[in-house]
């Protein structure tokens, strides 16, 4: 594609995406399992150019939140093994069957609703068992109280004609804050782990390493690991030692001045009049704003990057398009490329300042960045 013709694009490299594949391998041991994450359409990325490379690179499963985005990526042509970690309706168990892809299986009820719907088609189902050791989301209730009621329920599952388990699994709420709490759900889920053994079931991949416990606790990694922001070279906490892994951000969005205007002092800029001029100010129109994920909230907090420096944004933010002050900045023109979350030669905007900005992480940031932004692969 030529960027020439676009107001706005995202630059996604699928070298940095391997560079960081091969970075988070290098912290397992040989034979660990590597399951990359593409859901939320790959974190902003494209989930399918993401997944075919991700297969490439040989990627032993893929984990996704719904059958939409599973079977996207099968229609695709992807056939690597994918698990969906969210809950699909019992009724679609067909589907599950024809397109080959792995259910999680989170309670006895949800287990013989799959296991009737099965039987119908004639064909097994895989699933992986969850298990809840401490996040309150998805999964037989594995707390001290429950345990043993949780090994029995979960037997009777695997037990279940038409399913065939796979693995089991389980999610740490705060690995990327509080070890003591990380540590308490592994040994929940070591402890249930061996309550199902000692009633005669084992599975063939034991995970619960997200992408904080990949790069703190390698304790955790058991079968499989499960990367998902990593992947996408970003740390899930702003605070961690960057000596951790050697990560690179996959993505950088760009956009293109439309126009740049000299407007006086007192001038108020945008909605709401919320910033007024203090001096004769160069304004840069760059067509991006809330309807292509560029939050509102960056409104007169933000700045985006161009080669000789930051330009702060001035105003609001808004659906189509943002201000910003280049009045420093003389070499800005119509037509120059302005780094919303990437770097230059001269400096760096990562989507982690914009996530300090809005008081969240940098998932949502990417997460939200709108399919009106085309994905260019590199």
């Amino acid at each position: 594609m030529d960027t020439q013709t676009m107001r706005t694009w995202a630059e996604v490299s699928l070298d940095r995406l391997a560079h960081n594949y091969h970075a988070l391998r290098g912290l397992t041991p040989y034979g660990t399992k590597f399951m990359g994450l593409v859901k939320a359409d790959a974190y902003g990325h494209g989930a399918v150019p993401i997944a075919q490379k991700l297969e490439e690179l040989g990627a032993d499963y893929l984990g996704v939140a719904c059958l939409a985005e599973a079977v996207e990526l099968r229609q695709a042509g992807v056939q690597t093994p994918i698990l969906i970690l969210g809950g699909t309706p019992a009724a679609y168990a067909a589907e599950l069957v024809r397109y080959h892809i792995t259910q999680a299986c989170y309670d006895l009820d949800y287990a013989k609703a799959l296991s009737a719907q099965v039987q119908e088609t004639g064909g097994t189902l895989t699933v992986h068992i969850q298990c809840d050791t401490g996040m309150s989301r998805l999964g037989f209730l594995c707390h001290e109280d429950t345990m043993e009621q949780a090994a029995q329920e979960i037997a009777q599952a695997v037990e279940l004609p038409g399913l065939h388990a796979e693995g089991i699994f389980t999610h740490f709420s705060d690995a990327d804050g509080s070890e003591e709490y990380t540590m308490l759900q592994f040994d929940r889920f070591l402890d249930i782990l061996q309550r199902v053994q000692a009633l005669g079931h084992t599975f063939a991949i034991r995970h619960c390493a997200n992408s904080a416990a990949t790069l703190l606790y390698p304790a955790t990694y058991l079968d499989m690991v499960r990367p998902g922001i990593a992947l996408y070279g970003h740390f899930p906490d702003g605070n961690m030692d960057p000596a951790l892994c050697d990560l690179q951000p996959v993505m950088e969005v760009k956009s293109r001045v439309v126009t740049v205007r000299t407007v006086p002092a007192g001038t108020p800029v945008s909605y709401g009049r919320t910033n007024v001029l203090q001096r004769q100010t160069r304004l840069a129109v760059v067509p991006i704003g809330y309807g292509d994920g560029y939050c509102r909230g960056f409104s007169n907090r933000l700045s985006v990057l161009f080669p000789g420096g930051q330009a702060p944004v001035t105003g609001r933010v808004c659906m189509d398009m943002c201000m910003v002050d280049v009045t420093d900045l003389p070499e800005v023109t119509e037509g120059s490329v302005a780094v919303i979350y990437g770097h230059t030669e001269n400096g760096e905007q990562p989507v982690e300042a914009g996530a300090t900005v809005m008081n969240t992480i940098s998932y949502e940031l990417l997460c939200v960045l709108t399919r009106r932004i085309p994905r260019i692969y590199r």
